[in-house]
């Protein structure tokens, strides 16, 4: 997303829950109350010393003041609008999408609870369309349906006979009257089957999700690490970390997720994983020459140790394909809970070079971040199968500063990416009126 400057904003902002007045700010921060005037009106960049004694006058940290709030709240607010249907009872007018960061920063509460809303919109709207997939592909549910409609028509058809009939022979009167009785008790049978299929279907009164959602739901849970999975005999412990898991594709799924992670901790167990950082910090590189495991396999355990241990480290995988298998999100860093994420993302950049790493900057609006990828072949060639590929990336921090020269701007996905010019750029934005 675009920059807009608006740290002067979250600076008045902050003063004024503070309850300091101009001068008072001005002279902590060594400044004068008109230059401080000009900052909180958005007329003069701020940066360097100056950031850094406001911040500490409002005993806040500085990123606070210049990267404002998160980027997945900024995402979802310009996918709800984006996603808004035109003609309701108040949007006369378009959602003003330039002004987005300046309403977040003055009234945070609201842009949560929007935020919120369009949320639980989007899962209403999966709700449905799960249940009208389950409508039409369901075995059972359509049988018994078929079942009870069949039964329907036959008892009217029949009741239409006999009404329409003025002399019918008592022998076919007393048929025409076995078979609406029996049509009656198959009624009852069937819209009995149908209210218990119904009553003890899986999520019934519940949310529908998919087994993905469910999945990393379990996984930040417990903050995508498994302490209880280091060691000997970790195996006979993954069953009872899943039960918890209600639906069995998303069980399965979870149960994949904690092998691999079981596998990757007995490769680069927890005690050496500590010299290791302790030696060359969060380098994935560096640990994987010392140990002579796969930069990926790196990866995967840095993902899953704790924070205090490793600081924030994000991981996303894809598979060849570019879908979404994993996403654990640090920092701020948004992506899309579903479908493809920015084609920018050096994740999709070594999908097509396999044994050459990749790093970069990433600039997502104020948000810098360092991104390392690469990627593995899962399954090899064979004469009847291409070689099927896995892709990492890595989010660290950024702790060299923000670089606007060398950062690699990228969005969350092209739907609500405001980048002009993107060579990668697939489809329209929501923020722009052109592709």
């Amino acid at each position: 997303m675009a920059e807009t400057g608006m740290a002067g904003t979250r600076i008045r902002q902050r003063r004024l829950v503070a309850g300091l007045k101009q001068a008072e700010l001005a002279e902590a921060a060594g400044i004068s109350a008109s230059y401080l005037n000009l900052i909180e009106h958005n007329r003069r960049r701020i940066g360097g010393r100056t950031l850094l004694q406001i911040a500490a006058a409002l005993n806040v940290e500085p990123a606070t003041l210049t990267e404002g709030v998160q980027s997945q709240l900024l995402a979802a607010l310009q996918e709800a609008a984006g996603d808004g249907e035109s003609g309701g009872n108040f949007a006369e007018a378009a959602p003003e999408l330039d002004r987005v960061e300046e309403f977040v920063g003055r009234f945070p509460g609201w842009a949560g609870r929007l935020a919120d809303l369009g949320q639980q919109r989007d899962a209403l709207e999966r709700t449905v369309k799960a249940l009208s997939e389950r409508l039409a592909h369901d075995p059972e549910l359509s049988a018994t349906l078929h079942d009870v409609i069949s039964t329907v028509t036959s008892i009217r058809s029949t009741a239409s006979i006999l009404a329409e009939t003025r002399e019918l022979e008592p022998e076919w009167q007393m048929r025409f009257h076995r078979n609406i009785n029996e049509d009656g008790a198959r009624l009852a049978e069937g819209a009995e089957a149908l209210m218990r299929y119904l009553e003890a279907a899986p999520e019934a009164g519940a949310e529908v999700t998919s087994p993905q959602d469910e999945m990393h739901a379990f996984m930040e849970r417990h903050g995508f690490t498994f302490p209880q999975l280091e060691g000997w005999g970790a195996e006979a412990r993954i069953e009872a970390v899943v039960s918890e898991i209600e639906h069995r594709a998303a069980r399965a799924l979870a149960r994949a997720a904690l092998t691999q992670i079981l596998e990757d901790a007995r490769a680069l167990p927890r005690d050496e994983m500590d010299v290791l950082l302790a030696a060359h910090g969060p380098a994935p590189d560096a640990i994987a020459r010392a140990t002579g495991r796969s930069l990926a396999q790196v990866f995967r355990r840095m993902a899953t140790l704790p924070e205090d241990m490793v600081g924030p480290v994000g991981l996303i995988v894809v598979d060849g394909a570019g879908a979404l298998i994993l996403r654990k999100t640090v920092m701020g860093f948004a992506t899309p809970r579903s479908g493809a994420g920015c084609g920018m993302w050096p994740l999709y950049e070594v999908l097509s070079q396999p044994a050459r790493p990749v790093q970069a900057v990433l600039a997502q609006g104020d948000l810098r971040v360092r991104a390392l990828a690469v990627a593995e072949e899962t399954v090899p060639a064979g004469f009847d199968n291409p070689p099927l590929m896995r892709a990492y990336m890595l989010i660290l921090p950024e702790r060299r500063g923000p670089d606007r020269a060398t950062a690699r701007p990228v969005g969350v996905t092209c739907r609500i990416c405001p980048i002009e010019g993107c060579l990668a750029r697939r489809e329209g934005s929501v923020l722009k009126d052109r592709f």
